[in-house]
């Protein structure tokens, strides 16, 4: 405890120090800015817009999208990964289509996704799903891989059929690396959600950047920008519980 006491402590030394140095700069030159504004400005800027319910409304949205597009792009990833890890004829049928589609950037489907379905969650939902396919389909087919062989030649002598090799063999030797994918696209469907909303879709917290940006009010921009990177933060310390709960030997194994 006083360990992780001391470990916190020190962490919150460089954040403390640059918002106390801003906040004298900025009484100092008595900051007067249209993109700039003083730590004071930003907390006060975020109090406003907590009160009058717009950044709860924007968190919603942004959240929502990102969890919806994060289970689906997750979910078909992984499922298609394990497919092609334990089918070999299948792996070497798409393999090609997977790299010339894996490097293709979520937010160059955009303009695609919109004439598609329009503006709204679903376009959003959907860029996220699909910049998470790819990835969640390599990490889960290379966790197939990975699987212990003498497991995988157990179940062929047991004659196991395909739904009970998957369930009582492949998917809890490779649960923790699925998980481990789930951890790192939660920080992605952050990322591509806000960005999305920023660019295409009138709703959520990227949206909320931009209009602040617009408005020129800097003090109500950086608070998002601030409550975007405590959101991530929080995700991160609840899926790092999680995995220290379900998944204690690999956790362990990681923070070595």
């Amino acid at each position: 405890m006083r360990a992780a006491f001391r470990t916190s402590w020190r962490a919150a030394l460089l954040p403390v120090a640059v918002i106390v140095a801003a906040q004298v700069a900025a009484t100092v030159t008595q900051l007067e800015s249209d993109s700039l504004a003083s730590p004071l400005a930003i907390v006060a800027a975020f109090f406003s817009v907590l009160k009058d319910g717009s950044l709860m409304r924007a968190s919603l949205d942004t959240l929502m999208a990102a969890f919806c597009g994060c289970v689906i792009g997750v979910g078909a990833g992984s499922l298609l990964g394990i497919l092609l890890g334990l089918f070999r004829l299948a792996d070497d049928a798409l393999d090609l289509t997977i790299e010339l589609l894996r490097p293709v950037p979520a937010v160059a489907l955009i303009p695609v996704v919109m004439m598609l379905l329009g503006f709204g969650a679903r376009m959003e939902i959907v860029i996220i799903a699909l910049g998470l396919l790819w990835p969640s389909v390599v990490l889960a087919r290379t966790a197939v891989r990975e699987v212990e062989p003498r497991l995988m030649e157990v179940s062929a002598v047991l004659q196991l059929g395909f739904p009970a090799r998957l369930s009582k063999i492949v998917l809890p030797a490779i649960l923790p690396q699925l998980f481990m994918s789930l951890k790192l696209a939660a920080g992605y469907a952050l990322v591509v959600a806000v960005t999305v909303e920023i660019t295409a879709n009138p709703f959520g917290l990227g949206y909320g950047i931009m209009m602040a940006q617009q408005a020129l009010r800097p003090a109500e921009m950086f608070a998002y920008l601030i409550w975007i990177g405590v959101i991530g933060w929080l995700v991160s310390l609840v899926l790092m519980a999680a995995q220290r709960r379900f998944f204690p030997a690999f956790a362990k194994g990681e923070t070595r």
